[in-house]
């Protein structure tokens, strides 16, 4: 859906850039805390819209689109924000205006989706952004001669530190209209005759507007050969017609998609002469300054090493004292209930089931805090790509390329994004690989459970005088799962996804400090979608479980003998003949079990388990990490829990697919059962197989 003419009343307003142009960041300065995340109907790209107040008090409402370089898509993410911005799309209104926002640094990049843009006669207003970093490199654009040749409104804006955000909402508040500059750049002959024919054609034929009937002029005659989407949307005489023009220039020896290309280019290399000027101040960007270490070939992989460590030193060193406030606060909520209400269970119910179970997770959520502050100053830094480039050549071993890295970068957080962000491979079968090894890498959800594990059983000692042995041992469990998943994907790559290493190209953005407000809002929302999971999902199965293992009940029986005798500890005791071989009793069974939903449930699982275990006794108000010190299986007089135990744990954890959001992802991203039943089954025999040797190597050690 094209406009000629545009509303004076904006209703809804879309954001479009090329990925690293700061866009997000723009749309975080504009929205604060007024957006929402989901996902496109039918698809798993992101949707994330939110509410902008203007100068008059007026609600707009304000859509990020996915990052793309161009309108002629080459992947979901570009082919959404193409849908988007001409109208295709049932469930997303057309924008009424457009703000595209432009790298300054990189304007000759940027500008090639802005001429797509104004050819669609879509009313836009440009936000030239990262100007600082722009100057810093010695390039200066005239923001008024750039709009006189784009046709616009061009508003310098620097979004992470909110400057220009006022004048873009004015600009915005106003009445905005397409861009008089359409087609000005020119093709050759006999190019230029078969473009306008074609035009003519699907503005008679088909009924196209002149903008919308140009933009599929082009797209069609761009296009290799005349394919199956253009077949359901086109009459037959005009894919005739566009197949007589394709061999017509064939013959001619002509490069229809590179034509076009380079008299786009040419008119933008025009627009850049005119509106911009290099100091001859700064021959050496600071970011190329930077990147001589950072890229180095040894420096660079040294670095991301320290960096990788600090930060999971970070996460388990400095959320010590939030852990225990929230910890004791969850105690003293226990203790409150048991004072007003009568014994009974009711009462059991709410501290042994609700309480203890919801607490057990949400004691974790420092941790996670922490993990997104460290991966958002990353990614706001421009270090996220460096990190991609320095691991090219370790991913080149596997027969995968730097991008394969990035959505496994992005699984430290959740496998979720990190699946999705796949996207951007073109290869099918590297893309394949990558989805099928992301969830090997340690996401938040594994956390908990490594914090929990590492606090109670691993020694607090120093290592080499000032690191934390606690906190090596998780940057331990982080790496096996890299390399577990790289060694995976070794294998995939030899048998069943044989193909050839792909070349590595990507743009490495400039650096430039971090937004606190993004990154605060990032953690924000990580916190909600978590504390949300705890309040929704992990109370279910708390509460579930705690039915499960309070009946039927026993009369004259102790709580430890009430609980074997339950539903859940006979599912329990019928399960550890199997899992025995690893070192693990019945009651961590129950929590396996429970965890397949998603992996932090085994937290919640425990805080139950033990809170009715341990109920009427003197660990009653013990924290979850006592309890699991001093179980002791009544037979054999021996402690449930051992180091050895917790490291066979974490290691299973590590390696299973405990995660049914992750099953349900990869099924909507392959399309088929066949790759997450696939999945699910190697990753659970993997974890049983290497769990087994490392518990019995663990005997023979000991």
């Amino acid at each position: 859906m094209f406009r000629d003419t545009v509303d004076t009343r904006v209703n809804h307003i879309a954001i479009v850039g090329n990925p690293n142009s700061g866009k997000t960041a723009l749309f975080n300065a504009l929205t604060g805390l007024r957006q929402k995340v989901a996902n496109y109907p039918g698809v798993t790209v992101e949707k994330k819209e939110g509410r902008v107040v203007l100068e008059d008090g007026r609600e707009v409402f304000l859509l990020d689109l996915p990052g793309a370089y161009s309108l002629a898509p080459h992947s979901p993410d570009e082919k959404i924000a193409t849908d988007v911005l001409l109208g295709r799309l049932d469930h997303t209104p057309p924008p009424d205006t457009v703000i595209c926002v432009v790298d300054a640094s990189n304007l000759e990049r940027n500008l090639y989706l802005i001429s797509q843009i104004i050819d669609c006669a879509l009313p836009i207003v440009i936000a030239l952004n990262m100007v600082d970093v722009a100057e810093q490199e010695g390039i200066i654009v005239n923001p008024q001669k750039l709009a006189a040749a784009l046709g616009v409104k061009v508003i310098p804006t620097v979004a992470i530190k909110g400057i220009g955000i006022l004048e873009l909402k004015r600009a915005i508040a106003e009445k905005v209209l397409p861009s008089s500059k359409s087609r000005e750049w020119t093709l050759e002959e006999p190019m230029r005759s078969e473009l306008d024919e074609l035009e003519c054609l699907l503005v008679d034929h088909q009924k196209l507007s002149e903008p919308e009937a140009l933009h599929e002029s082009i797209h069609l005659l761009s296009s290799p050969t005349v394919r199956d989407e253009h077949r359901t949307r086109f009459l037959p005489e005009i894919l005739a017609h566009v197949e007589q023009d394709h061999q017509r220039l064939d013959a001619l020896g002509i490069d229809r998609l590179s034509s076009i290309v380079e008299a786009r280019y040419s008119w933008i290399q025009r627009v850049c002469q005119a509106t911009t000027s290099v100091s001859q101040r700064k021959k050496t960007s600071i970011t190329d300054r930077i990147d001589r270490v950072l890229t180095h070939r040894v420096w660079g992989f040294v670095v991301f090493l320290v960096l990788m460590t600090l930060m999971f030193q970070a996460i388990f060193t400095w959320a010590i004292v939030p852990m225990d406030m929230i910890g004791r606060g969850f105690n003293a909520l226990g203790n409150f209930v048991a004072d007003i209400l009568p014994r009974g269970d009711l009462r059991d119910l709410i501290i042994n089931g609700a309480i203890a179970g919801v607490g057990a997770v949400v004691t974790f959520l420092p941790q996670i805090l922490f993990l997104f502050l460290y991966i958002g100053i990353l990614e706001d830094t421009g270090y996220m790509a460096r990190a991609a480039f320095i691991m090219d050549r370790v991913m080149n071993k596997v027969g995968l390329h730097g991008k394969s890295f990035i959505p496994m970068l992005s699984s430290f957080a959740c496998a979720i994004p990190g699946i999705m962000a796949t996207r951007t491979i073109e290869s099918k079968k590297d893309r394949l690989v990558t989805i099928l090894v992301a969830p090997l890498v340690s996401c938040s959800a594994r956390l908990p459970i490594y914090v929990l594990m590492i606090g109670a059983f691993i020694p607090t000692r120093t290592v080499f005088g000032f690191l934390n042995l606690a906190g090596l041992t998780l940057v331990a469990m982080y790496l096996f799962g890299l390399i577990a998943a790289l060694a995976s994907a070794w294998l995939f790559k030899k048998t069943l996804l044989k193909s050839e290493t792909p070349a590595f190209i990507m743009e490495l953005p400039p650096y430039k400090m971090p937004s606190l407000k993004s990154v605060l809002l990032q953690m924000w929302n990580r916190a909600m979608q978590f504390l949300k999971r705890a309040g929704t999902i992990i109370l279910g199965v708390s509460i579930i479980l705690w039915f499960l293992a309070t009946y039927p009940k026993l009369d004259h029986s102790n709580p430890s003998d009430q609980l074997q005798q339950s539903f859940a500890g006979r599912a329990g005791r019928l399960l550890e003949p199997l899992i025995k071989p690893l070192g693990f009793d019945w009651k961590i069974g129950i929590g396996l079990v429970g965890s397949l939903l998603q992996r932090e449930v085994f937290v919640s699982t425990m805080g139950t388990v033990y809170g009715i275990k341990d109920a009427n006794e003197s660990a009653g108000n013990a924290t979850l990490r006592e309890r699991l010190q001093q179980d002791v299986d009544p037979k054999t007089g021996q402690h449930t829990f051992t180091t050895l135990t917790a490291i066979c744990l974490m290691i299973y954890y590590v390696l299973a697919m405990q995660c049914m959001s992750t099953v349900a992802i990869v099924r909507r991203e392959t399309n088929s059962w066949k790759w997450p039943a696939f999945q699910f089954a190697y990753m659970t025999g993997l974890a049983y197989v290497v769990t087994f040797i490392v518990y019995h190597v663990g005997i023979l050690m000991a």
